[in-house]
Order: C-alpha cells, then sequence, then structure tokens
C-alpha cells in the first residue's frame, strides 16, 4: 500500500475540513443531490466516451496509485549483475536455475528468452513491445481520469444551473434565496474539489509511476542484451547505472555490495 498517496488524501480532507468547521455549520456543505449530480454525471459521460474493454483496463491501472512500487530501477540493477556474473563463470544455461528465484515478471520472461538461447533482435524486440503496449495501458488509465477530471467542474457547473433555476423560481420568498444560492453553488465547490483534490493528483501519480515503471523495464531489456552479449560485468553495471540521475547513482549498491550484505 502506497501510504504517501493515502497520507496526502487524509491531509486534504482534514485541512478542508478544518476550514468549513471554523467558518460554520459543516452540515451546510452536505447537499445529496448535488453530490449525485456531480459523482454520477461524471461517472456517466466516462462510460459514455470509453469502451468496456478501456474501462476495464483503465480500472486495473488505477489501482495502481494506492499500490507501493514493488522494484525500482536502481534496485534492480544488483539482480542483473548477479546474472551477469554468473553467467560470465558458469555460461547463459546457468541461469535457468536462477530465473525459477526471480519475482519480476518482466525479467523473468526476459531471462528465459536469453536462456532459451534466443536471437537478441528477437529478444529485444520481444521485450520493446511487451513495453510498448504496457505504456498503452497505462496511457488508457491516465486518459480515464483526464476525462473524468474535465467531467467533474462541468458537472458542477450543471448542477449550479440546475440549482438556480430552482432558486429564481422561488423569488417571491426572499428567505429560501440565500439556502437555494448555497445550495447551487455547493455542486461547484464538490466539482473542484473532485477534479483538483482526487482526479488530477491521481492523473499526475500515475504519470510517474508509469515513468518509473519505465526507465525500470528499459534498464532490465538493456542489462539482458547485456548479458546476452557476454558483456564485462563491471561494463554492464556502468552502463545501467547511466540511466539513473547522478544522485540515485551515487546510492544504487554494487553487486559486490549486495554479496557483502548478504553474506555478513
Amino acid at each position: 500500500m502506497d501510504i504517501i498517496s493515502i497520507a496526502g488524501i487524509v491531509f486534504a480532507l482534514v485541512l478542508f475540513a478544518l476550514a468549513i468547521v471554523s467558518g460554520g455549520s459543516p452540515g451546510g456543505f452536505i447537499d445529496v443531490p448535488s453530490i449525485l449530480i456531480v459523482i454520477g454525471g461524471t461517472v456517466a459521460t466516462t462510460m459514455i466516451s470509453s469502451s468496456t474493454v478501456q474501462l476495464a483496463s483503465a480500472i486495473g491501472v488505477i489501482s495502481r496509485v494506492f499500490k507501493a512500487k514493488k522494484f525500482s530501477a536502481s534496485e534492480i540493477i544488483p539482480t542483473i549483475i548477479t546474472f551477469a556474473e554468473k553467467a560470465r563463470r558458469e555460461g547463459l544455461l546457468a541461469l535457468e536455475d536462477a530465473s525459477s528465484e526471480v519475482t519480476e515478471p518482466f525479467l523473468k520472461s526476459g531471462l528465459q528468452l536469453v536462456v532459451d538461447g534466443t536471437d537478441p533482435e528477437l529478444v529485444q524486440d520481444i521485450l520493446e513491445t511487451d513495453l510498448s503496449f504496457l505504456e498503452t495501458r497505462h496511457r488508457d488509465g491516465q486518459n480515464l481520469l483526464s476525462k473524468m477530471s474535465d467531467a467533474a467542474p462541468a458537472m458542477g457547473m450543471i448542477g449550479t444551473l440546475i440549482g438556480l433555476i430552482q432558486m429564481l423560481s422561488k423569488l417571491d420568498d426572499p428567505a429560501a434565496i440565500g439556502p437555494g444560492m448555497a445550495v447551487a453553488l455547493l455542486t461547484t465547490f464538490y466539482g473542484a474539489f473532485l477534479a483538483n483534490v482526487v482526479l488530477i493528483p491521481f492523473k499526475n501519480k500515475l504519470e510517474v509511476r508509469n515513468a518509473e515503471e519505465i526507465l525500470m523495464k528499459e534498464v532490465i531489456i538493456e542489462g539482458l542484451l547485456s548479458i546476452q552479449a557476454g558483456n564485462n560485468p563491471r561494463i554492464i553495471e556502468e552502463k545501467l547505472k547511466a540511466f539513473l540521475p547522478p544522485s540515485v547513482r551515487k546510492g544504487a549498491k554494487s553487486a559486490e555490495e549486495e554479496l557483502a550484505e548478504e553474506g555478513a
């Protein structure tokens, strides 16, 4: 579970709750019809503009907002270097047993292709195709959230117009104008809140997660191709660290450091 995402949402809700409570009665910010218009309208317009397959795929991608990442590029490099050293000492076939212990699916499938003696160009083509479709699936999730973040404020405005029309129909009752205006404005508030506090941050988080995963898999592809080419493990390590920012590069452990820690 990604604690940062959950903590951010809770923090935002607490701040808004404090602002509402300090300014008066919180009951005035609750209006069920307004909530139904904003949430129901946002979901409905998203369903209309998306296919069933896109929705199913995107919902799975969106759930990644709350999932902690299992691996990063800097964490996967020592594993690849360990495989490179093993392949250099014992040959590529020696990696078959090691591949059974790999838990990262992309690395596991790529390592198996290398062990099976698949042509390097074909290995690269297969892995890059997998990576390309991964980006497409992630983009569908981001696009879905983008559609929803556009629809939420629009639904809020529609709800406000409905409320204003209902208020104007009661102009003969001055006492009803103030409460009616407050309710009309609530839908705009709900739409802006849903878009800017939930949907847009979710989309931005998915973009960050997508960039991190793509980087990790590009490192895996480069590492496996280098192992297959029989490159020196030290050269492979330096080549893979070049994918990382300088600040992260310094903190990335070498294969020797990993083995030393395991033996300690």
